[in-house]
């Protein structure tokens, strides 16, 4: 897990040996094999789907030839070492697993005789799955696998991969597949891998016990500076006041007096240096959560229609879900409520466009504690340009804009996209106590069944 530009797909390459590090070594111990899925298909376009299958079985093809070279050149201590290899490939079930996996992923249909480049870029990625799923690897390696998948692929693809009896490594932002397929998680950030057990379920409840943790840190740092600015001002200047003077000694008395400031002026230096200290090395306050606003009426008073368009009708408080296939006008017809609502909505769209040359905060438009204060940019993030960042940065940015203003109406498209599943996680949260109307569309099945309020179809640009 982690966000886009933080290493995952490159990790997965260098595993698969398709790409070197700079530094170091990787280490892979696999007899059975190792299968990599990236997120596109490598294969020339005028290659068949029958010829992406036979490159994928390209191992267990070749062990089959051994077998049979073995057997006609009577080398039984080979023949018997190739066999083992290929039995435990499942090398005998290869091209059922084949027809399994064409089945499972929407593809029956597909002639093994069409070329790659008649198929759509979703068929494709499904065939590369196909293929690399039929090998059946002891190391599958793969990147995104449930991009493009309707449910019911998804849900083959999850009971598959439960089944492996191998090692499966892979990149995903689905978290329903990563709380029924993972059984531990590495989240990468900022060059570094933190492993957390217990799946993506595990993940989510040490999160939230490490922000406990983080905001108890805060508490205790800032306790202790007020305790020692205290001791500082008052406690240390509490040393033998108002002690009478014994026997009219006055000498002894301005000695002792002596020592007593001195002791004062000690236990003063001994502060301010821990004060210092302190300063120096700041427990940092832990971000806030988000928190969409608006200068929405009390829930009672909701009645009013925000927005009418057509058959669709938004009233304030009114929570939608809009969802259809691809191609169906999803963002047209949100893109089109966004400009007959105005000013009242808050608009985050599928794709957003900012000036390039720009700097973070000046693309913002607002003070810089303010933007820090969400926790989205890290304040040496600031002054880099726009056009810098990576796709997931740039829609953290977009979502600080929508963040920073007042909205009556919320109009998000594929709000999940490109984000860390951390923040997906805080998106939901932050929408759960939004009081304005809300409209969504996404393909996220977590947010999907986590959305409490009215689903809307469309089909053809048309409101069903």
């Amino acid at each position: 897990m982690g966000e886009n530009g933080s290493g995952k797909s490159t990790l997965l390459r260098m595993i698969a040996g398709v790409e070197r590090p700079d530094d170091g070594e990787v280490t892979v111990s696999a007899a059975g094999g190792v299968g990599y899925l990236s997120q596109t298909l490598d294969l020339p376009g005028d290659h068949t789907v029958q010829q992406a299958i036979d490159a994928a079985l390209a191992e267990l093809r070749a062990l089959e030839r051994g077998i049979q070279e073995a057997a006609e050149a009577q080398d039984m201590d080979r023949y018997g070492e190739l066999l083992t290899a290929f039995e435990a490939r499942g090398g005998y079930e290869a091209d059922a697993r084949v027809d399994k996996a064409m089945h499972g992923l929407g593809l029956a249909q597909i002639e093994r005789s069409r070329v790659l480049s008649s198929l759509s870029g979703g068929e494709q990625a499904r065939l590369g799955l196909a293929c690399v799923l039929a090998a059946s690897p002891e190391i599958l390696l793969l990147d995104e696998p449930t991009n493009h998948l309707d449910e019911a692929a998804m849900t083959w693809l999850e009971d598959r991969l439960r089944e492996h009896k191998g090692t499966v490594v892979t990149v995903s932002h689905d978290r329903i597949f990563l709380d029924r397929v993972a059984t531990a998680i590495l989240e990468v950030e900022g060059g570094t891998m933190t492993r957390f057990g217990g799946g993506y379920t595990g993940f989510l409840a040490e999160k939230a016990a490490a922000r406990l943790r983080w905001e108890q840190a805060h508490a205790d740092w800032q306790e202790e500076i007020r305790q020692v600015k205290e001791f500082a001002a008052t406690t240390a200047h509490r040393v033998a006041v108002g002690r009478a003077m014994k026997d009219n000694n006055k000498m002894a008395y301005d000695r002792n007096a002596g020592r007593v400031q001195s002791s004062v002026a000690s236990r003063v230096r001994q502060a301010q240096e821990r004060l210092r200290r302190l300063e120096e090395d700041p427990v940092p306050r832990p971000p806030r959560p988000l928190r969409f606003r608006g200068a929405f009426a009390p829930a009672g008073a909701r009645t009013g229609t925000l927005v009418r368009l057509d058959r669709l009708r938004i009233a304030a408080g009114d929570r939608l879900l809009i969802h259809g296939p691809n191609g169906a006008g999803k963002s047209t017809l949100l893109a089109a409520i966004a400009a007959e609502a105005g000013e009242r909505a808050g608009y985050l769209p599928q794709e957003v466009t900012f000036d390039p040359d720009k700097t973070v905060i000046e693309t913002y438009g607002g003070e810089a504690a303010a933007l820090m204060a969400t926790g989205l940019f890290p304040p040496e993030a600031l002054e880099l340009k726009v056009g810098a960042l990576s796709v997931g940065q740039q829609r953290r940015l977009a979502l600080a804009m929508l963040l920073a203003g007042e909205h009556d109406l919320l109009l998000l498209d594929e709000p999940t996209n490109h984000l860390s599943l951390t923040l997906v996680e805080e998106l939901e949260q932050a929408l759960d106590g939004y009081g304005g109307a809300l409209v969504v569309v996404t393909h996220d099945r977590a947010l999907r069944r986590r959305f409490t309020g009215t689903e809307i179809s469309l089909s053809g640009g048309y409101v069903c």
